[in-house]
């Protein structure tokens, strides 16, 4: 929901030239059709449709999950990833789960990124560190 609202108002408030916040972090608006890092443009439906088939599998595993770190991880992962499903099938006109995920915040050294890919790389770094904890998953 974050995710969305952070996407919402940055379509509103960031339609000019990039806004500076420090150092190298700035503001931009942008719209990214691919997966991640603007990889595989135009293949938009099948970049949601892959992320649909990765939340199933994840919720199916996660049914099991003992630990609260794990689960924690679970949960970011599948809360961005439907956050960026979310903008395919509705952001764009170019018809369901055809549209763009939208990024917004640019380090510039680094690919313009969103709320919803911070969850996604949060959690899988989680799923890491309770992989070499030795928690159980």
């Amino acid at each position: 929901m974050f995710d969305q609202l952070t996407k919402t108002w940055a379509e509103h408030a960031l339609t000019g030239p990039p806004v500076h916040v420090v150092g190298s972090l700035r503001l931009a608006l942008t719209y990214n059709s691919g997966a991640s890092f603007s990889m595989g443009t135009g293949l938009g439906p099948w970049i949601a449709l892959g992320a649909l088939g990765v939340v199933a599998a994840l919720v199916w595993v996660g049914r099991s999950v003992r630990s609260r770190l794990a689960a924690v991880a679970l949960g970011l992962i599948v809360g961005g990833a439907l956050g960026n499903v979310i903008d395919r099938a509705v952001r764009g006109d170019a018809g369901f789960l055809h549209g763009s995920v939208i990024d917004f915040i640019d380090l510039q050294w680094w690919p313009v990124f969103n709320i919803a890919d911070v969850g996604v790389v949060c959690g899988a770094i989680l799923l890491v560190i309770t992989t070499f904890r030795g928690s159980p998953p």
